[in-house]
């Protein structure tokens, strides 16, 4: 009877323990007022980086002049990359100029945007394997 506790209570732990949850808390800096909101979307591949119908998890905050906080809640641990923008006007979407140039602070996990567009995932990507807490600057 014993045997069967110790055997039980270990296939718990393990399963509990590959099903983990992490929480993600991003602090962004350079915030340059508090007009509209800072929108973040996670990533989980190239295939889908930037993509904005396939997010893998997303997070919205009222912008605070200098930093936002937000928190995404619930991340199963994986490499991700992140994209951030200011939505100064609050319209929820990214605006862009005729080019496809954006007219927003926009910044990425590890990565700067480039003269010719934005960084790609493996440039941007980040480790979650537990509580994980990140900076990210806008320009």
């Amino acid at each position: 009877m014993k045997l069967k506790y110790i055997l039980f209570v270990c296939a718990v732990s393990i399963i509990g323990f590959s099903n983990a949850q992490h929480n993600l808390s991003l602090t962004i800096d350079g915030v340059s007022s508090a007009d509209g909101n800072i929108n973040v979307a996670l990533y989980t591949s190239q295939e889908t980086f930037l993509k904005f119908d396939k997010v893998f998890d997303k997070g919205s905050a009222k912008a605070v002049k200098g930093k936002t906080v937000l928190k995404i809640n619930g991340v199963p641990p994986g490499t991700y990359a992140i994209a951030v923008f200011h939505d100064e006007n609050g319209n929820n979407e990214l605006d862009t100029n005729m080019f496809g140039v954006p007219k927003e602070p926009v910044a990425f996990s590890k990565a700067k945007m480039k003269l010719f567009g934005p960084p790609k995932f493996d440039e941007c990507q980040f480790q979650i394997t537990s509580d994980t807490a990140l900076v990210i600057s806008l320009p």
